[in-house]
Parts: structure tokens; C-alpha cells; sequence
């Protein structure tokens, strides 16, 4: 049996460290938020033919909302798998409908074969991006105060406590790799938090019920051994689970990257696997023996009171 209370400080510190160091990067470079919260325009275009950076730079020089733009080459690739027509991305503040009519005039000049069904544009206004922030804070909000208190019901405000202490470590250190890498925060990214915030509940809640059963004819000051035990019962169960949540998320990312190419759709899953791996740890490390602690505090207290 592996003695997981035992090493929990050992957790504590390596949970520190990863949510410290995504703090930090928070603090220093941010997050490198998409046109879904900041507003802006993304033209993804498929140009037809061979191009250079120079010869697109040369096009949109004459349109002043396109100074600064980012603009990325991006390889397509067909059903096969097998490299096919280079598209270009541009990312710009926003632009409105008469500027993007005349910049898509000057791009088909320059390349007759653009493809105008393989034209893809993304445009978010200042307001409605701030909306989007606005809905997507207040969608996480709703979920912890609904969690705890179904937690609390269920069981014991201790072991909402604890969960959510668990959740947040987790949506901080998926958000803190996020901010390390640079990687675009989108709205899919939003719906991904969530999904890693009820996927992460649904395993803690099962350790948590096993605790519960194990505990009710074992004595106070049994609890470690009885959290220990529980965690080694369910050990198998979350790893399996894991794992058949991680294989999928493996083929879906490889069929993303080489068969779509869609980035929102690569973020997307790229933190549902991150979330998955830290949600897993999480409740084995972080959120059971966090629950003891608490457990231990309140012991420890009642000791006071009696001497």
C-alpha cells in the first residue's frame, strides 16, 4: 500500500512551486488573450498559390488598422495527412466591414486564386469581448458556490473546503502553463476550465464518499489511516479513468493538429489534458489529505479547549 499521507508534504511543496511559478508568470507576462475577450479581427485565408511575408507586408501596408497586426504562416494539410496549400492568419485590432471588404479586394488582386470558400474571418468588438469576460468569470463564480454547496449538503462543509482548495490549484496552475507557453485564451478555453472543473469534482468526490463510509466505525485518531486507505482503494479506479480520458484527448489532439489544423480546437484540448493529468493528481495528493489537515486543526483546537 502506498503511503500517500505520509509523503503529502512532498505534494504541498511540488504544488507550491508549479502554482507560484504560474502566479508569478501572471504577474510578469499575462495572459495572451484572444479576440474573444479583447475584441479584434482574424482573417484566416487560403491564398491560392505561393507567397512570402514581403509580398503580403506589401499588400496590407496601405491599410492603417493592419500596423502591428500579427500575421502567421500556417501549413495546411489535407485529408491524407500530406502537406497541402500554405494559409496565412492575421490577427489586427478590429476592423470594420467596409475596411475588410477592401483589404479582401487588394489581397484577390494580388492573388487571383485566393479562394473565397476557404476564407474564414473572426471579428469581436471592445464591448462584446468585455461581455465575454464578464460571462465567462461570473460562469466559474457559479460553479464553486454551486459545488460547495452541494459538497456541503452531501457531506461536510470540511470536504467542500478541501475540494475546492483542490479545484482552484488546479484552474491556477493550467491557467499559470497557459501564461508560461503564451498559448491564445479563448472561449473554448473557458469551456475547457469548466469541464477540467467537473471532471476534477467528479473524482474527488468519489475518494471523498469512500472516506466517508471507511470512517464511520474507525476512531478520530485513525484518519490517516483511513484517508491513506481510501486513496489506495480508489487508486486503480482513477488512474484507469484517467487514461481512458487522456487516450482520447491524445487522438483527438493529433487529428486537430494534422487532419483540421483549427488552433481554437488545439488549445482546447491541450487544456482539457493538461486539466485531466493535474485533476488527477490533485485528488489523489492534494485534495483527500488537505481534508485531514483540516480534520487534524480541528482536533488540535478541541485539545486546547480541554487543557
Amino acid at each position: 500500500m502506498i503511503n500517500f499521507i505520509g509523503n503529502r508534504r512532498k505534494a504541498y511543496v511540488l504544488s507550491s512551486v508549479l502554482v507560484i511559478a504560474g502566479l508569478l508568470s501572471l504577474v510578469i507576462f499575462g495572459l495572451n488573450l484572444g479576440i474573444d475577450f479583447t475584441g479584434g479581427t482574424v482573417l484566416h485565408l487560403n491564398l491560392g498559390e505561393d507567397f512570402s511575408m514581403e509580398q503580403v507586408n506589401e499588400v496590407i501596408a496601405p491599410f492603417e488598422e493592419l500596423e502591428g497586426a500579427a500575421i502567421q504562416i500556417v501549413q495546411g494539410r489535407n485529408i491524407d495527412g500530406d502537406e497541402a496549400d500554405e494559409g496565412l492568419v492575421i490577427k489586427a485590432p478590429y476592423i470594420e466591414e467596409e475596411r475588410r471588404n477592401e483589404l479582401m479586394d487588394a489581397l484577390k488582386e494580388r492573388w487571383p486564386y485566393l479562394n473565397p470558400n476557404d476564407l474564414r474571418i473572426e471579428s469581436v468588438g471592445a464591448v462584446v469581448g468585455g461581455e465575454l469576460t464578464r460571462q465567462a468569470l461570473l460562469s466559474l463564480a457559479v460553479a464553486i458556490v454551486l459545488m460547495v454547496a452541494y459538497i456541503t449538503f452531501r457531506f461536510e462543509f470540511k470536504f467542500a473546503l478541501s475540494t475546492i482548495i483542490s479545484l482552484l490549484h488546479n484552474i491556477v496552475i493550467v491557467i499559470g502553463i497557459f501564461s508560461i507557453l503564451q498559448l491564445e485564451i479563448n472561449v473554448p478555453f473557458v469551456a475547457a476550465i469548466l469541464t477540467v472543473f467537473g471532471y476534477s469534482v467528479n473524482d474527488t468526490i468519489v475518494i471523498i464518499d469512500r472516506i466517508r463510509e471507511n470512517i464511520r466505525h474507525r476512531r478520530k485518531s485513525d484518519y490517516a489511516e483511513v484517508v491513506n486507505e481510501s486513496i489506495n482503494q480508489n487508486l486503480m479506479r482513477s488512474i484507469n479513468t484517467s487514461l481512458t480520458t487522456l487516450f482520447v484527448l491524445i487522438a483527438l489532439l493529433f487529428g486537430f493538429h494534422y487532419y483540421i489544423g483549427s488552433i481554437d480546437l488545439i488549445v482546447f484540448v491541450f487544456a482539457l489534458i493538461l486539466g485531466v493529468l493535474i485533476g488527477t493528481y490533485s485528488s489523489i495528493f492534494v485534495a483527500s489529505p488537505l481534508w485531514l489537515n483540516l480534520q487534524d486543526l480541528k482536533l488540535g483546537k478541541g485539545r486546547r479547549r480541554v487543557a
